[in-house]
């Protein structure tokens, strides 16, 4: 049972600065700003949404193929991705071009300034659905806009059940655009945010959304998540972290329960609560991919939290 996950590959440069911008940034000065930080401390990150979903549910023992574009400097996430064990055969390469990266400097407010740089990732419409083999399910996840649309036709007219996740990517498509989403798609996931304008800029209500998919997925990080799906309304409690490291790529992890669920007939009870442990399991180490348990140590995870078998 193999779960196709479009959806970006990226490096994230993370930088620490040790003090304040608001010490170095005055209001008086902003029409004219020039700033630089000092950042002793950094660390590159695999990270875009198709590697960390395909990473927590390699963990899971689900099989994710990965369909993304990368560019000229892909070479260590190639040989990543091989280390572990997952798929690139629907990985392409985009000549004289980067791959998708972030650079993030936080301060010790955890404020932060981020420059994004798309490279590859616009040209995601290069993949398509059909080139995938024995596919049972698919997931949709912020990648370029193009390749979005194309690839929520494609899982439609090949009939394999997908997640609409727009995360990052929904402020690119107007109400329109993100119904005919909704149309196309079996499930859709958003954070609380994400909701709210997808409400916004539909002009519908969640309980009205919902009725457009078999699902409809809201996270609301420490509260937990509510999923929407038959008429109800049913509560997903937030399993306890071991610690508050990083919330970068929670919201993949927890997707990747999703699939993992869905791909199994779950009830949407426990298919929930799976996709809770997995971000509470990430939420508890640095960067999207450094999270490294075995399927039995989420089972036993998942049975303390929630006192049932996985």
């Amino acid at each position: 049972m193999k779960t196709l996950i479009c959806g970006s590959m990226a490096y994230d440069t993370i930088m620490v600065f040790g003090d304040r911008f608001k010490n170095h940034i005055l209001p008086e000065q902003i029409h004219i700003l020039n700033v630089a930080f000092l950042v002793p401390d950094m660390r590159r990150e695999f990270g875009g949404c198709a590697g960390n979903i395909a990473y927590s549910l390699k963990l899971l023992g689900g099989e994710p193929l990965i369909m993304a574009t990368i560019g000229d400097d892909s070479t260590p996430y190639l040989h990543r991705l091989k280390q572990l064990g997952l798929d690139a055969s629907h990985v392409t390469h985009v000549p004289d071009s980067f791959t998708a990266q972030a650079f993030i400097t936080t301060d010790l407010d955890d404020n932060q300034i981020t420059a994004f740089h798309p490279g590859a990732m616009t040209q995601s419409h290069r993949n398509k659905v059909t080139d995938a083999r024995e596919v049972s399910l698919g997931i949709v996840a912020p990648d370029g806009r193009d390749g979005m649309l194309q690839h929520a036709r494609e899982f439609h007219d090949a009939r394999i059940p997908f997640v609409f996740d727009p995360g990052q990517g929904l402020p690119m498509f107007d109400g329109a655009e993100l119904m005919a989403f909704l149309k196309l798609a079996d499930y859709c996931t958003v954070n609380d945010y994400e909701a709210k304008l997808l409400t916004e800029r539909t002009g519908r209500s969640l309980e009205q959304l919902a009725g457009e998919v078999q699902a409809l997925i809201v996270t609301l990080g420490g509260s937990g998540s509510q999923i929407y799906s038959n008429g109800r309304r049913i509560e997903i409690p937030a399993a306890p972290p071991e610690s508050l490291i990083d919330p970068t790529g929670c919201g993949d992890a927890y997707r990747a329960g999703l699939l993992y669920g869905i791909g199994r007939g779950w009830e949407w009870e426990k298919t929930g609560r799976l996709a809770s442990l997995m971000g509470s399991i990430k939420i508890a180490h640095r960067g999207g991919q450094n999270h490294k348990l075995r399927r039995e140590d989420i089972a036993q995870r998942f049975s303390a939290a929630f006192g049932e078998t996985l």
